[in-house]
């Protein structure tokens, strides 16, 4: 009986070893970081030099996968329901926390919960920024609003999606300045902004990344930004409350996982992801895109979705049922 014992107890040390070795050898293989969006916006704009970083400390390729639809959705929807073995990850914007509230109200069976997704670290938060052409008659926000209220539903912008971070912004100021535009949806800020440059749509409430190289080029103009204070890469452009309209919105940027990832490949996978924001070449090529970081570790960034998903909740509730 005691030789049994024994061998019982040497058996089960022998198969905690192991597991303990197979986890301290992750990752063993590629990992895929689902961006649910098109290149060109944001969330790609951060993916990419996050995952190279992340591959160097990881000594492991991931892999960037483009997985637009749904205003995100699609590829959120994705990770959510993926293997929790750490070998799918989500680079996710703050349209995360909007769309299982506007699945409820739209009356459809939810795409994803935010239970089944973990938050690892937040990169970026800025204020989403008011673009229109060059050329277009309007010189700030105020010419906007104007000619808005003289001809509702005339103008119109793009999106990234239904309730997605470039669609809530323009509902919160239409709200507040009491005017009606007519809404696009595209499959992502990429393709949006490709469309008000060549004349498809005539503005966009996009992150300050995705639309500064188009001004510095000549062919857009900020009027004004969803935020509370002055933009590094846009000092000179005014918040829409200085302009007498009270509407805010930030977009955010952040890494996630399926919620149930072992805590050792969790604890991994966050070690990268925060040694990816200090990485000098990550953090210049984010503030060159005039994006740039604004660290939250996993505990914060736990707390800053659970208050952003409340907050996002009511303003969803406010815009109703979008066909």
């Amino acid at each position: 009986m005691i030789k049994r014992r024994s061998a019982l107890v040497a058996t089960l040390a022998l198969t905690a070893a192991g597991l303990c070795a197979a986890q301290g050898a992750f990752p063993t293989k590629a990992i895929t970081m689902v961006v649910p969006f098109p290149p060109g916006g944001l969330a790609d704009l951060v993916a990419r030099p996050v995952a190279e970083a992340m591959t160097r400390e990881l000594g492991q390729p991931v892999v960037i996968e483009n997985k637009p639809g749904a205003g995100g959705g699609i590829g959120m929807g994705q990770v959510a329901k993926a293997k929790a073995d750490g070998y799918t990850i989500l680079m996710a914007l703050s349209s995360l926390t909007v769309i299982p509230e506007a699945d409820t109200v739209i009356g459809r069976a939810p795409m994803f919960a935010l239970a089944d997704l973990r938050p690892i670290v937040r990169y970026t938060a800025d204020p989403t920024v008011l673009a229109v052409r060059a050329d277009s008659p309007w010189k700030t926000v105020k010419d906007f609003v104007e000619d808005a209220r003289k001809r509702p539903g005339a103008i119109n912008y793009g999106s990234s999606g239904n309730y997605g971070t470039m669609h809530v912004p323009m509902e919160i100021l239409g709200q507040n300045a009491g005017i009606k535009m007519t809404h696009v949806p595209f499959t992502g800020a990429g393709p949006a902004v490709v469309a008000l440059l060549g004349g498809q749509i005539d503005a966009v409430s996009s992150g300050p990344a995705t639309v500064l190289q188009h001004v510095k080029a000549g062919k857009l103009r900020v009027l004004a930004q969803w935020g509370t204070g002055k933009l590094a890469s846009m000092p000179d452009v005014p918040t829409l409350k200085e302009s007498g309209y009270n509407a805010e919105y930030a977009q955010w940027s952040g890494l996630f996982i399926p919620a149930g990832t072992p805590e050792p490949v969790a604890q991994r996978l966050r070690a990268a992801a925060v040694a990816a924001a200090q990485d000098p070449k990550v953090r210049d090529v984010i503030n060159n895109a005039g994006s740039p970081i604004l660290f939250l570790d996993s505990a914060d960034f736990e707390k800053y979705v659970a208050a952003d998903a409340k907050r996002m909740a009511e303003v969803v509730k406010k815009i109703g049922k979008v066909e």
